[in-house]
């Protein structure tokens, strides 16, 4: 019974142990205040360890809590993407184009769990479960990397309530080029990750359901967590099943809405199943699909599951190869794309480590490409042809992304601003197939 429950709290608070790790992550680098901000100024890299982050658009992610200050103001400056998650990974509100703020800017208002103070004119109320929220933006580069960046570092505020007219001043940690961890652990110390949350964080963050499962093996606001021998014997095989258990479901879902394809054979997978953020289905909560997106991504918000021609962006994810092979390091693989893929943006393919589910880590720091890879080869009839493999195959140097031997890996398929081929898809990338 200890074993099994400590298999179900792994997998029902999952979400919170990945949020808490990108907070711990940021910190680690400095941005540890309100005010200090991580920021990716030559973007994102295959240093860190970030679950499935991309190399092609710069991320601000400020990690802000009202716990010591109170109400907590955000000014968000215009052209920015991106939300507000509670500490339980759960979305709160936009920001952008999809936030009240319509993509022009303008003055977020967080407060408290349970806050029933004033509340001033002139801002855009949030009010999560949580005392700290993490906040992910995106800022578009079609400017430039340091026109992006300097825009955000000339307008981006945040600062109490109380102070606003004395404001600290803004402090912005470089996140590129840096190897940092932002990942919960696969070990007994997941358990020690979720009480430091519980500890930290309001009642009202966990309905009692949540709260009694953390209970029943010894997880509890207020008191120690201190397992016996015994106990933590359990619960380290515990989590050693429900990472399996995660496994099984991401890279062999059983789930209604997993598959881009459902009518065919293709591996192509969605991040959120049925493009549904919250993780429901017919009024009940639908456990794999919450597993199959909190395991391998990040950042929760109805924004990222709604397609809308030649606007936002969409994902393709392929774990597995046209066979329904794991893919496998030391081997050759071909990915084929169709003439005329169809964004109003730029695409970009990148590979991630099955195991970090970071990007993977080899000579190329960059391990993307895409429309707009420089010297990227383009078929004579409009098509790509990206290849994976330990070295390059001759003459495709330029369309090769690097494999490891003795190392699986997976790709993510980005369309930014997709076109109606994409969404009706009468326009569909090809499998990745075993070359060699």
């Amino acid at each position: 019974m200890d074993r099994m429950r400590g298999v179900e709290a792994f997998l029902n608070a999952m979400p919170g142990a990945s949020v808490y790790a990108l907070v711990k992550g940021q910190q680690s680098l400095g941005a540890v205040a309100n005010h200090q901000v991580l920021i990716t100024e030559e973007l994102m890299d295959s240093n860190p360890l970030f679950l499935t982050a991309n190399t092609s658009t710069l991320y601000v992610a400020p990690s802000i809590t009202t716990k010591e200050d109170g109400p907590i103001v955000m000014e968000v400056p215009p052209g920015m993407l991106g939300a507000f998650n509670d500490m339980w990974f759960r979305y709160v509100q936009d920001i952008g184009p999809a936030g009240p703020d319509r993509g022009q800017g303008g003055k977020y208002l967080l407060l408290p769990p349970g806050y029933e103070g004033e509340i001033p004119d002139g801002y855009y109320v949030v009010r999560p479960k949580t005392y700290r929220v993490w906040v992910f933006m995106r800022a578009s580069i079609a400017d430039g990397v340091e026109a992006a960046a300097k825009l955000v570092k000339d307008n981006l505020k945040i600062y109490p309530l109380s102070q606003k007219e004395d404001p600290p001043q803004m402090e912005f940690v470089n996140g590129s080029k840096q190897p940092f961890n932002t990942i919960h652990a696969n070990n007994f110390h997941f358990y020690e990750e979720i009480d430091a949350l519980i500890q930290e964080e309001s009642m009202e963050m966990l309905d009692p359901e949540t709260r009694g499962l953390l209970a029943s093996i010894g997880i509890v606001k207020g008191k120690p967590f201190n397992p016996d021998a015994r106990m933590k014997k359990l619960l380290t095989e515990a989590v050693a099943i429900g990472n399996a258990t995660a496994r099984a479901i991401v890279w062999y879902p059983r789930i209604d809405g997993a598959m881009i394809y459902p009518d065919t054979q293709s591996a192509w997978m969605m991040g959120f199943a049925g493009k549904d953020v919250f993780f429901e289905k017919d009024g009940a909560r639908n456990l794999d699909a919450r597993v199959m997106f909190h395991y391998p991504y990040t950042a929760v918000t109805p924004a990222m599951a709604v397609t809308r021609p030649g606007l936002g962006s969409d994902y393709g994810i392929a774990f597995l190869d046209s066979n329904k092979q794991i893919l496998d390091g030391s081997k050759t693989y071909k990915l084929h794309l169709p003439p005329n893929v169809p964004v109003n943006n730029f695409w970009a393919v990148t590979i991630y480590d099955s195991q970090t589910r970071s990007q993977l880590q080899t000579s190329q720091p960059f391990p993307t490409l895409g429309s707009q890879s420089e010297g990227f080869q383009q078929n004579s009839d409009g098509s790509y042809d990206v290849y994976f493999a330990p070295e390059p195959p001759a003459g495709k140097e330029s369309n090769w992304l690097q494999t490891i031997a003795g190392k699986s890996w997976f790709v993510a398929l980005r369309m930014y601003g997709p076109l109606e081929p994409w969404i009706d898809q009468t326009w569909r990338p090809g499998e990745i197939e075993l070359v060699d």
